[in-house]
């Protein structure tokens, strides 16, 4: 079979060869799938430029989600059958014609569902329902913002949050973006390039704050949103994006300095919350947790409750130019590579 191996860090262009390997075989309690697509996430780009510690030593195979059908199973699988349609959610491994994945992680899905689509609700849109409807819970007429709006855990959570009748204050860094956000009925879109994100909430809020936010930047970001909080609020982090694009000396002791300084008795002052989510950490724990996001938002997408928007498709060949394309931030929605 054909994977794409991550061959050196640094560039997109030099650091993947498409390579001859073993075919997978699927111990007792795994599932061997016929990859038809996968998708790309901001930690395998992070992983590419060796600021992800869970990365695997190279050369690896990068990939926590695929779309393909069931080629065999182990003995103990007893809920798929072979030559079901299913998305999947590897612990890597991914970027490959077939892979395995323990089948608490691998779920059906319509025969006619978009694989882009179904490879979005995999560890995007299973991210953003685990922190939207698992840790925080969210309310009618909770004010709600997220950074980053219009990637793929961001357009997630805009449309989870619409969904409860949140108003929805959605954080992006260009007007194309900005005009998507519209189109997800955010109720106040916000261009941080154009616009200061806090100045523009506190015009709106005052000294109410926010309920919620989400935080997928890191550093900077994570202080002045939990400056917005008000009583009760809690702040969802779960991304250090502003480490890949800061290009200064020492850029993760400057990530660590700009999250500033927060006490306990802050919080409890205040009653608010701050909680940290790795999907990555929660499938490996509590694997029954993935399967109840996972068929929660595959359920609402067959339903057209939810709609992932796919803002590139590549082929296995062009993965250089995927990742390029995800690491400019100038994507919109998800990216998924064919083979």
């Amino acid at each position: 079979m054909k994977a794409i191996y991550l061959v050196r860090s640094g560039p997109a262009r030099s650091a993947f060869e498409i390579r001859e390997a073993p075919q997978p075989c699927p111990k007792e309690s795994e599932v061997l799938i016929k990859a038809e697509a996968f998708g790309l996430n901001f930690a395998e780009v992070m992983a590419r430029l060796k600021l992800y510690p869970d990365a695997p030593p190279l050369p690896c195979v990068l990939g926590y989600e695929v779309v393909g059908r069931v080629e065999a199973m182990g003995a103990n699988v007893r809920s798929l059958r072979n030559g079901m349609r299913v998305v999947a959610l590897p612990r890597f491994g991914g970027y490959a014609e077939y892979v395995v994945s323990d089948f608490r992680r691998v779920m059906a899905i319509p025969e006619s569902m978009n694989a882009g689509v179904a490879v979005a609700l995999a560890v995007q849109y299973s991210t953003a329902w685990f922190a939207a409807e698992e840790l925080v819970q969210l309310r009618e007429n909770d004010h709600v913002l997220i950074n980053a709006a219009a990637g793929g855990v961001g357009s997630a959570l805009v449309q989870i949050a619409k969904r409860k009748k949140c108003i929805v204050y959605g954080a992006c860094g260009s007007d194309e973006k900005l005009e998507f956000l519209k189109t997800l009925h955010v109720d106040f879109p916000i261009n941080y390039r154009r616009q200061n994100v806090c100045t523009e909430i506190r015009k709106l809020r005052g000294k109410l704050g926010l309920d919620v936010v989400f935080d997928s930047l890191g550093g900077s970001s994570f202080k002045q949103g939990r400056g917005l909080l008000g009583p009760g609020g809690r702040i969802v982090t779960y991304g250090v994006a502003e480490l890949v694009r800061s290009q200064k000396p020492f850029a993760p002791l400057n990530l660590l300095w700009n999250y500033g300084f927060l006490h306990p008795l802050a919080l409890l002052q205040q009653s608010q919350s701050v909680i940290g989510l790795s999907l990555l950490r929660a499938v490996e724990s509590k694997p029954e947790i993935i399967q109840r996001c996972l068929q929660s938002v595959i359920d609402l997408a067959a339903k057209g409750e939810l709609q992932p928007h796919v803002g590139g498709t590549f082929g296995a060949s062009d993965i250089a130019d995927a990742h390029k394309l995800l690491e400019s931030r100038k994507s919109i929605g998800k990216i998924v590579v064919k083979w």
